[in-house]
């Protein structure tokens, strides 16, 4: 003769509206679940750490680094997109950076820290414009840096 075990009985709750009742869930996780867990816990602590350190860790950013910030100008005052700026040391013979303007027809540049003058000009050859309002580029500008410094410095195009 065989016997056989009772069965567990489900826990129930008696809700307050009506009567009905329903099965009360355990507050521990399943254990196929307990790997997960403990994996997406600790993803979550190396994502916080590498939020939190510091972002100058790398020898890179430690440099000291001097600004060159100007905005292109039609002969109307108006900013304009799309000028190529080229940047050069003055004792250079040709570019060392070249960039275009944005939208609001400014543009920027690190440039090494320290006593130096560079030389800033725009470059239309490849600028798109119309017959009649045929641009120029005016004169280069000679910015002078003594240190980890921002100029602010102004190109204005000629018709």
């Amino acid at each position: 003769m065989t016997t056989t075990r009772p069965k567990k009985k489900a826990r129930t709750a008696i809700t307050r509206s009506g009567g009905y009742s329903h099965q009360v869930a355990s507050a521990r996780p399943a254990p196929a679940l307990l790997p997960f867990l403990l994996l997406s816990l600790c993803v979550s602590l190396c994502v916080l750490f590498l939020e939190l350190a510091p972002a100058s860790a790398s020898p890179a950013n430690d440099k000291a680094y001097a600004l060159i910030f100007g905005t292109v100008w039609t002969p109307e005052g108006q900013p304009i997109y799309g000028v190529k700026v080229r940047i050069r040391r003055a004792d250079d013979k040709k570019p060392k950076w070249e960039l275009f303007s944005n939208h609001a027809g400014e543009f920027a540049q690190r440039v090494p820290a320290g006593k130096n003058d560079y030389i800033v000009y725009a470059d239309l050859k490849d600028f798109k414009s119309s017959a009649q309002n045929k641009l120029q580029a005016g004169t280069p500008v000679t910015v002078h840096i003594e240190n980890d410094e921002r100029v602010d410095i102004g190109l204005h195009l000629t018709r």
